[in-house]
């Protein structure tokens, strides 16, 4: 190979490995209300 082209492959690796990383998002787990006690034989 010539050496533009491996100095061009250097720079490119320089460049992904120094860039700004994006946050990962984590999406909230989802909470439900705990079940409410409605009698033996439910609201009725």
């Amino acid at each position: 190979m010539s050496k533009k082209v491996v100095l061009a492959l250097v720079l490119v690796g320089l460049a992904a490995a120094c860039a700004k990383k994006e946050p990962e998002v984590v999406p909230a787990p989802v909470v439900q209300p705990e079940p409410v006690f409605q009698g033996k034989y439910g609201a009725n």
